[in-house]
């Protein structure tokens, strides 16, 4: 069994020293070839076929050499794992703790069962997100069907009607809201509230359906037809046809005119002179042309 004193060193079979910091974490101790001062150190990663050097701080982790080599080869520092002296390293392990040195050589693998792990996660936010966007958008819309209903209880409680078309229309956007809250998925808190929110949208249904009730019990309105009233033409300085001036017929001024006489001329040899000396002669139109 490891005895360990503050201030003391204490080493297991295998394993290099240890020592105990006054935090209280057991850390490997640095030896006198590891400095306490950092200094940047250049170590050769193979991936594939591919060799990357990559210039890191000494006492930087494992994890900071993966998220500088996710950047040089394009897989995600957490789909990786870096192997060292045939040894596979912790994220959290320092570089210079384990041995790490300038011009070290390192092999860099793919973590399938990293990278499954973390793409489930992410589709498991997407989804939460997703969630909780619909039904924030729920939660609004049934506040506001709450007002119509509020409104339409008021009115059939004072004695008033209701279109019987607006109270099923109130239903179907009820209904639908309820259809959608239940295609919803979600666990811990936002089932509960899920929950919540499904009672409160049942009990509106059922109170749709007592006013319904209600509101077909109670007498119709019977619409008085409205007394049909003459315009007023008079009071807006208007004449009836019966009322216009009649209009003095005017005379073409085209045509001649005409003068009667009652004399009377006998039928003889000076009847040719005499109706030659009534003839009429015929106005000309006085005209004027621009």
């Amino acid at each position: 069994m490891m005895k360990m004193q503050i201030g003391t060193t204490a080493t297991t079979p295998g394993d290099g020293e240890l020592e105990l910091r006054p935090g209280g974490m057991v850390v490997q101790k640095r030896t006198d070839q590891i400095s306490n001062v950092p200094r940047v150190i250049r170590v050769r990663v193979k991936y594939g076929s591919v060799h990357h050097e990559i210039s890191i701080n000494s006492q930087s982790s494992f994890g900071e050499l993966k998220k500088k080599l996710s950047g040089a080869t394009g897989v995600h520092h957490q789909d990786m794992k870096i192997i060292y002296k045939d040894k596979e390293r912790d994220p959290k392990m320092f570089l210079d703790l384990s041995g790490v040195k300038d011009r070290s050589k390192l092999v860099l693998k793919d973590d399938p069962i990293s990278q499954e792990k973390r793409l489930l996660e992410l589709r498991k936010i997407s989804l939460h997100d997703k969630s909780t966007r619909a039904f924030s958008d729920i939660t609004f819309q049934v506040q506001k069907l709450a007002g119509q209903l509020s409104a339409f209880d008021t009115v059939i409680g004072k004695g008033g009607n209701v279109e019987e078309k607006n109270l099923e229309n109130l239903m179907d956007m009820l209904m639908n809201q309820l259809v959608k809250l239940d295609s919803i998925s979600g666990d811990g808190d936002f089932k509960l509230k899920k929950k919540i929110q499904e009672e409160r949208l049942q009990k509106y249904v059922e109170v749709l359906d007592l006013l319904k009730i209600k509101n077909s019990t109670q007498p119709q309105p019977q619409m008085q037809p409205k007394p049909q009233t003459q315009p007023q033409y008079k009071k807006q300085g208007l004449l009836t046809f019966d009322e216009q001036v009649p209009r003095k017929p005017i005379a073409s001024s085209s045509s001649p005119s005409v003068i009667i006489t009652t004399r009377w001329e006998t039928f003889d040899s000076h009847s040719t002179s005499a109706a030659t000396a009534q003839t009429v002669k015929p106005v000309q139109p006085n005209h004027k042309f621009n």
